[in-house]
């Protein structure tokens, strides 16, 4: 089973003075934000009442049930503008330990509310109008306070709409959005009450008895506009409930991370809102043989990509681990090592008689007991033969890796070692110069080191080879070394 990788990338905050400066334009702009969709629902509330009111009165006093459908209309417009005000006070407040995503959905769920308010409104109204196209003639009283009213009311309602819709969009507030839409709307809806009292009056001045219809069919038109912008945001606040994806962004999302350096395969990618804040959750397939670093680094890359399509999002990356079909056998056994966390290296492979035959060498820490290794090795010799069938027989050289800092006694000056070792390397045709010799007496052992030029053209095989074969000549030329350490330069670089 694949071991599954998931990275949670933080910023640590800044420290003193500059934490507070960097803290204080982010609080800032939060508190400014809240308090103008706060202050534009508060202001759509004032209004909604004002304007419900005047509806009623002007609709009982008129009889006419386009006024009366508005003023139902108006009514359920408070109601959503209070469910909105209360939304958007809860929805800003942070995640918590109960509401890990945040309080957003509040406005999501705010705006099916209204949703199914409208939809009553719209039954009322048609049944209004049936009985009185049908059944039920009553007679409508068109005034100028009536016109007043539903003309004050389309003022009113731009204005709104406006505002509304500009912070709606400013902070991407869906329960703004609808409240926006609505008043949009109602503009439209105000209007044909005001066209079917017109019509009302010019029947009875030119004695066309068929215009008296004209407020019941009005207030039809009414409903049909308010079933047609509660459908429409029926279907969006319904999505945003159940999580559904924003139209087109999933295959964007997959378009920008699929170009990240290192990504193998997106496995899957996940979106879903909660108010005006998006929650990205990604899975994504990396060579098996990459660093638990450098898969933090990707999955940093990831998330940036991510954010070139919602800004504001907050992303989660599951890195895992996959092989790839480049792979060769060294590859093969260095990601078997990997998966068990430990390291190893100068591998060898050769080919016996049709059967490989693998030698290694591992670094184990310094303080375990030889059993224990032994018993580490075993098991990863184990897990090699099982993922890496080819291979039939394994021998691992156990090397201590340090744990601890050693303390050089003293640097040591001899020149005539010295001479003696680059009388030794003058033995090797490829090497150009050495030179850098660094003697130190470390637990009462000699350690050195020196530079080494070699051509720029050689291959990396070659200086392993020459280094080799040389660190072997230096222990030959003077046993008394315990560690040789060589470090190859280029020609080209050893002559700036």
């Amino acid at each position: 089973m694949s071991a599954r990788l998931e990275f949670a990338l933080a910023h640590p905050a800044p420290s003193g003075d500059n934490a507070s400066m960097s803290a204080s334009p982010a609080i800032s702009s939060a508190e400014s934000m809240r308090a103008e969709k706060r202050a534009a629902a508060g202001n759509s509330v004032l209004a909604a009442v004002v304007i419900t009111a005047l509806k009623t009165v002007v609709g009982f006093t008129t009889g006419s049930l386009g006024i009366l459908s508005e003023a139902a209309h108006s009514g359920l417009d408070l109601i959503a503008a209070l469910l909105t005000y209360f939304s958007v006070r809860v929805s800003d407040k942070p995640a918590d330990a109960d509401h890990q995503y945040g309080h957003g959905k509040i406005e999501n769920f705010s705006a099916f509310v209204e949703t199914g308010l409208l939809l009553i409104t719209c039954v009322w109204i048609v049944y209004e109008a049936v009985l009185r196209l049908f059944f039920r003639r009553i007679e409508i009283d068109p005034t100028i306070p009536a016109f007043a009213v539903m003309l004050f009311s389309m003022a009113v309602d731009w204005w709104r709409s406006r505002v509304l819709g500009r912070i709606a969009r400013k902070y991407d507030s869906q329960a703004l959005e609808a409240d926006a839409l609505h008043f949009s709307t109602d503009i439209w809806s105000a209007g044909v009450v005001v066209l079917g009292l017109l019509l009302v009056l010019a029947g009875r001045a030119y004695r066309v008895d068929w215009l008296s219809d004209s407020d019941p069919i009005a207030a039809l038109l009414v409903a049909a506009a308010v079933v047609s912008v509660s459908w429409r945001l029926a279907r969006r606040t319904v999505d945003a409930l159940l999580d559904a994806a924003p139209p087109g962004v999933r295959s964007q999302i997959q378009d920008v991370v699929s170009r990240v350096d290192g990504i193998l395969e997106v496995d899957r990618i996940r979106i879903r809102r909660a108010g005006n804040r998006y929650f990205a959750d990604l899975t994504v397939g990396l060579a098996r043989r990459v660093t638990f670093q450098r898969s933090g680094q990707v999955a940093a890359a990831v998330t940036d990509a991510v954010h070139r399509i919602l800004p504001n999002a907050d992303v989660t990356v599951q890195p895992l681990p996959r092989a790839q079909r480049s792979e060769n056998i060294f590859d093969r056994i260095r990601a078997v090592a990997t998966q068990r966390n430990l390291n190893v290296h100068d591998i060898s492979v050769q080919d016996l008689a049709g059967r490989l035959h693998v030698e290694q060498h591992i670094e184990l820490d310094e303080r375990m007991t030889l059993k224990q290794a032994h018993d580490q090795v075993t098991e990863l010799e184990a897990g090699l033969q099982r993922d890496v069938p080819e291979i039939s027989s394994i021998l691992t050289h156990i090397e201590s890796e340090p744990a601890t800092i050693e303390r050089s006694e003293e640097l040591v000056s001899d020149a005539v070692l010295v001479q003696r070792l680059k009388a030794a390397a003058a033995h090797f045709p490829e090497i150009l110069d050495v030179h850098e010799f660094v003697i130190k007496r470390v637990r009462g052992r000699l350690y050195i080191s020196c530079h080494c030029t070699l051509s720029d053209d050689l291959s990396l095989a070659r200086v392993h080879d020459i280094q080799t074969e040389l660190e072997i000549r230096f222990k030959q030329d003077a046993p008394e070394l315990f560690r040789v350490l060589i470090h190859p330069e280029p020609s080209t670089d050893n002559r700036r």
